[in-house]
């Protein structure tokens, strides 16, 4: 029963592919058959028309009668064409909603194995196995930034407070720095000559300038 049902389709495919090609071969020699009948169709009524104008009534009938026979099978074998044409379509027509069955037949057992490997409750298994994680490493976190040893023990409000006796002997210390001021370059202030110091030289030739006036 399986192998009938792994192996069944591709044959009644081919089947089908094998029957359309021999109504495709048959159509073809039924077109042959058609132009062989109106060629002798219209070659009778040459032969008509011949025997017409040598006054051979008897055989220009004769030759009529035969075209009329001939155009009789060309439109059995119109007709015989056109059932195969219909046949043909109705063949395409079933093959390709076969086609469309089948592949709609494999999307629905793959979505239904997708289904089956991801049904709703793994999805909500594994959401709570992300979330769960998540929180344990959140935890780590908090546990690895938290203060240890010596720096666990102090307080924060205290450190906040020296923090702010410090900001505020820094501002008190800005203030009290005199502010400088700026001279513009050309309006300096006129500034005595420093008088210059007597050297030794200049000394002892001032004492001998006083011997001398004595």
């Amino acid at each position: 029963m399986f192998m009938n049902r792994l192996f069944g389709k591709p044959k009644q495919e081919t089947n089908t592919l094998q029957t359309l090609d021999k109504l495709s071969e048959t159509l073809e020699m039924l077109e042959k058959k058609e132009n062989v009948l109106m060629k002798k169709a219209n070659g009778e009524v040459e032969k008509a028309k011949e025997f017409s104008r040598v006054k051979n009534k008897r055989a220009a009938i004769q030759c009529l009668k035969r075209k009329r026979l001939y155009e009789q099978q060309v439109e059995q074998l119109g007709n015989f064409q056109l059932r195969i044409h219909d046949q043909m379509i109705m063949l395409e027509g079933a093959k390709a909603t076969t086609e469309t069955v089948d592949a709609l037949r494999t999307g629905a057992s793959a979505m239904k194995a997708m289904q089956k490997a991801t049904n709703i409750d793994d999805v909500d298994k594994t959401m709570d196995e992300i979330n769960e994680q998540t929180e344990n490493m959140k935890q780590i976190q908090e546990a690895l930034s938290a203060p240890f040893g010596t720096a666990a023990d102090f307080d924060e409000d205290e450190l906040e407070a020296e923090l702010e006796e410090l900001e505020g002997a820094e501002l008190e210390e800005q203030l009290l720095q005199p502010v400088p001021i700026h001279v513009p370059h050309g309006n300096k202030p006129n500034r005595a000559p420093a008088q210059k110091q007597p050297t030794a030289e200049e000394d002892e030739l001032a004492a001998l300038q006083a011997d001398m006036a004595l």
